[in-house]
């Protein structure tokens, strides 16, 4: 993703046309240097257009057909990197995620966690400021490494969000991997795993007594395992927060995690540095 410049991008989603044109008319008075590049009238169009322009902000309808904003979010926050910087690291970091909700409750648990903001419909001159103001903040941080990219805890508020989308009850979470070791099929205990790493085609899962591999990538082991139990640290890595063992940097400044009871380091990308903020 770019760095944020004079001109922020922004794009637009809500499935009521009215609703875009009213909230591009207020951003327009209240942020005129915003440039937004395009919109979106359903939630898969809004993952396609940020994974097209790599914007700085997503305006996103927390309800929406197809994908809701939440489900959008969700695969927003797993886009692959379009590029990597001379030392390795991702370029493209997390947009900025403000959801427009006509629902003051999903609105208000996204507020207290601090990693995304929300526009109540219509939006409101007054209003919008105040949230404009944050991101500008936000950004301003995040350009002088003051601050990280929302990653790990916009998952988490993302599960939370989808939760309460989903009244049936609580999500279910994946208890038991099943996993290819050798020659054989194996059920592995999740709270025995200690990570899982993915390449292009499939995602080692590793105990300490086992490596074992499947076909589910990444981005979708974040939406069935519990985000209190596994951290993702990379986009190809997911870390059990109990395997733990500490955090050093290296040589570039990047940090290392080490795992109990197994010897292999694993890097944490800069989107999910705040996890380990201060050390």
């Amino acid at each position: 993703m770019n760095t944020p410049a004079s001109a922020p991008r922004a794009v637009i989603a809500d499935d009521e046309r009215l609703m875009r044109d009213q909230l591009r008319a207020r951003l327009a008075e209240v942020w005129p240097e915003l440039e937004i590049v395009a919109e979106a009238k359903n939630g898969l169009e809004a993952v396609q257009l940020v994974e097209a322009h790599r914007p700085e902000i997503v305006f996103l309808d927390i309800r929406m057909p197809g994908l809701t904003g939440v489900e959008a979010a969700r695969q927003i926050a797993q886009l692959p990197p379009r590029a990597e910087s001379s030392d390795g690291d991702e370029q493209d970091l997390l947009p900025e995620i403000v959801f427009i909700t006509a629902y003051d409750q999903y609105a208000v648990e996204a507020f207290e966690q601090g990693v995304a903001d929300y526009v109540l419909k219509p939006a409101e001159r007054e209003r919008l400021q105040l949230t404009v103001d944050r991101i500008k903040a936000r950004l301003a941080a995040r350009a002088s490494g003051a601050d990280a990219p929302p990653g790990p805890h916009l998952q988490q508020l993302l599960h939370k969000l989808a939760a309460r989308l989903n009244p049936g009850g609580a999500p279910q979470y994946l208890q038991w991997i099943q996993a290819t070791v050798g020659q054989a099929i194996q059920m592995i205990p999740i709270d025995e795993v200690l990570f899982f790493i993915s390449d292009e085609k499939y995602t080692r899962v590793q105990t300490a007594q086992v490596e074992a591999l499947i076909r589910k990538p990444i981005k979708e082991l974040v939406d069935e395992i519990d985000p209190r139990l596994f951290w993702q640290i990379h986009r190809s890595t997911l870390v059990a927060v109990k395997a733990i063992a500490g955090v050093t940097r290296d040589f570039r400044g990047r940090q290392i995690v080490s795992v109990k009871g197994h010897p292999e380091k694993l890097e944490v990308s800069r989107s999910y540095t705040g996890l380990f903020k201060g050390m």
